[in-house]
């Protein structure tokens, strides 16, 4: 009876059926001016990525509020032409690794998305960003969640990384990437032995592939910071300064901490590497003592069946090599890649902040003279 009872509740509670279901309308057709722009099947690739103002405010605002912990939010947006338009994006929140902060996050972005959705405004995830110490954006939970992104999103979704030491020093660093097929296909067959690499030519500059990045801000905004950047005379006379007076950070001599932090992170990486490297000639060294054992039964086996045979007796029946030896498998080189290019984008870094301070360095003394 109860049972009866709950299926006439939920019977009662579904709209009553109409005597006949109205036509389908047809399919828009796309204009033929329009076909080239709204990409439906996801031909166009991506070539260019395009940031509005108010995401680059929040990311700026999000990786100084996280301090030297990486911040992760989720981009939001379209792609239209080729060019992929990020409109919006919100953080989201960093904890710890176990599975009740996974669903709290997972929640968190499911609430933000359908609030959006409410509201009104772009609600399509087209990638995520990260901020980045010292150019340091090869690591394996970035690697990891693009892989993700691209297998998942149209387009494969990009990531924006941001670098917070630039901005602290007056320069805005975002930079687009994507992962290249290169990388995509051997992770696919989950090898990245050294024959694997060598095949498919694998480096680590060829991990990720640049999109350009422009940054664009509506007409209004940009008339807006037009006011507080341009004087206001009263008078002939008197010129009052801007409301915005102009940035003089970048003359400011601080190359000694900037060079010196750089510095500090490429021995990191270098340790990082030193003992990676260790690591995997250790295991190279395991292969090939238990890959001589396995050959060496092998021929052995093969000159007491030649006995046996020579003296009118049955061979032995050969065994299978990989049960009685455990070879194990040929280490992953994919950290000693990503080690790889932290430590050229570090070094890059490092060179352009000893070119930038070397010539303030000049500067001053030249005036000081």
């Amino acid at each position: 009876m109860a049972a009866t009872s709950m299926a006439a509740a939920i019977a009662a509670s579904l709209p009553a059926p109409t005597a006949q279901a109205a036509p389908a309308p047809p399919p828009l057709e796309i204009p033929a001016s329009m076909q080239n722009v709204i990409d439906i099947e996801a031909d166009i690739p991506v070539q260019s990525v395009q940031l509005d103002g108010m995401v680059v405010m929040k990311i700026i605002k999000h990786g100084r509020d996280a301090g030297n912990s990486p911040a992760t939010g989720l981009l939001l947006g379209l792609d239209l032409d080729g060019i992929l338009e990020v409109s919006n994006a919100f953080p989201v929140p960093h904890g710890k690794e176990d599975d009740s902060d996974k669903v709290s996050s997972t929640r968190y972005q499911g609430t933000m998305l359908r609030l959006l959705k409410e509201v009104q405004s772009d609600d399509t995830i087209v990638g995520f960003y990260q901020t980045i110490a010292l150019a340091s954006f090869y690591n394996q939970s970035l690697v990891e969640l693009q892989a993700a992104h691209q297998e998942r999103l149209r387009h494969g979704g990009v990531v924006i990384v941001h670098d917070t030491n630039q901005a602290a020093r007056g320069n805005a660093s975002f930079r687009a990437f994507k992962l290249s097929p290169t990388y995509l296909t051997a992770l696919k067959k989950d090898k990245f032995s050294t024959s694997s690499l060598i095949k498919h030519e694998l480096i680590f500059s060829r991990i990720f592939e640049e999109i350009p990045v422009t940054i664009r801000n509506s007409s209004l905004l940009n008339a807006f910071v037009t006011t507080l950047t341009t004087p206001h005379p009263q008078s002939s006379l008197s010129t009052p300064p801007a409301i915005i007076p102009p940035p003089h950070a970048v003359l400011e001599l601080d190359g000694p901490s900037l060079v010196t932090r750089n510095l500090e992170a490429i021995l990191d990486t270098l340790e990082t590497q030193k003992s990676e490297d260790s690591n995997v000639s250790y295991a190279m060294r395991q292969i090939a003592r238990e890959k001589a054992k396995a050959d060496a039964f092998v021929a052995k086996r093969k000159e007491e069946n030649a006995m046996r045979i020579a003296q009118g007796l049955t061979p032995m029946p050969e065994e299978d090599v990989s049960r009685l030896f455990r070879i194990p498998a040929e280490p992953s080189r994919l950290d000693g890649m990503l080690n790889l290019g932290q430590i050229d984008g570090q070094a890059k870094t490092l060179d352009v902040a000893a070119t930038a301070n070397l010539v303030k360095m000049y500067a001053a003394r030249a005036g000081s003279a």
